[in-house]
C-alpha cells in the first residue's frame, strides 16, 4: 500500500497519509463502508453528484461544524445530490450525533470495519495511538469520476466549504 510521508500535520506534527493522492479526473475508487449495519459501496451510491466529507470524529468540534455547515449547505440542492460523511465512528455514535445535532441530508459510513475508504482515498491517518482519517472532501460526478479534491492540510483546520459546494453544484448540473 502505497504512503505519503508528511502529507498533513495533525496539531502541527507531520503525519503520514496511507493510500494514494487522488486528483481531478481520476475514477472515484471503490470501498466498503457501513451505513448502520448495512454495508455500502461505491456502486450502491446513487448515480448522481456526490459528496465525501471526510472527517477523523464527530465528537470532536471541527467534525461537527464540518458535518453541521454542509448539512445546512445542501438544501439548495435538495435530490440532486447525494452526501456522506465518512468517519472511523461506529454506526452507532454517527447516528446518535445526527439525531442529537439535527443533521438530515448529511448521511454517514463509517470505515471502522476495514478502513478501505481511509487506503482507497488515501486518507488513513498512520501514526496515531487510535485510527482517524484525515480531514478531506471529494466530490464524484454521476459517471464517477472525481471532480473535485481537498486534503485539508492541517487535519485539525475545516475544509473551504465554498469551493467544495460549488464543486457539488457543478457536478449535479
Amino acid at each position: 500500500m502505497q504512503k505519503r510521508e508528511k502529507a498533513v500535520t495533525f496539531k502541527g506534527e507531520p503525519k503520514t497519509l496511507v493510500g494514494p493522492q487522488l486528483k481531478v479526473g481520476d475514477p472515484a475508487p471503490e470501498f466498503k463502508c457501513l451505513n448502520g449495519l448495512a454495508p455500502v459501496t461505491l456502486a450502491d451510491t446513487p448515480k448522481k453528484a456526490r459528496m465525501f466529507s471526510v472527517v477523523p470524529s464527530l465528537d470532536t468540534p471541527v467534525c461537527s461544524t464540518q458535518t453541521k455547515k454542509f448539512d445546512d449547505g445542501l438544501n439548495a440542492l435538495g435530490d440532486k445530490v447525494a452526501c456522506y460523511t465518512v468517519s472511523l465512528d461506529l454506526p452507532f455514535a454517527q447516528k446518535r450525533f445526527c439525531t442529537a445535532e439535527g443533521v438530515k441530508s448529511m448521511q454517514t459510513l463509517s470505515d471502522v470495519h476495514d478502513h478501505s475508504f481511509g487506503q482507497n482515498y488515501g486518507v488513513l491517518l498512520e501514526g496515531l495511538p487510535l485510527a482517524l482519517l484525515a480531514r478531506s472532501v471529494f466530490v464524484v460526478d454521476a459517471g464517477g469520476k472525481v471532480t473535485y479534491v481537498e486534503y485539508v492540510p492541517e487535519v485539525t483546520s475545516e475544509p473551504n466549504y465554498a469551493a467544495a459546494l460549488d464543486a457539488l453544484k457543478q457536478a449535479a448540473g
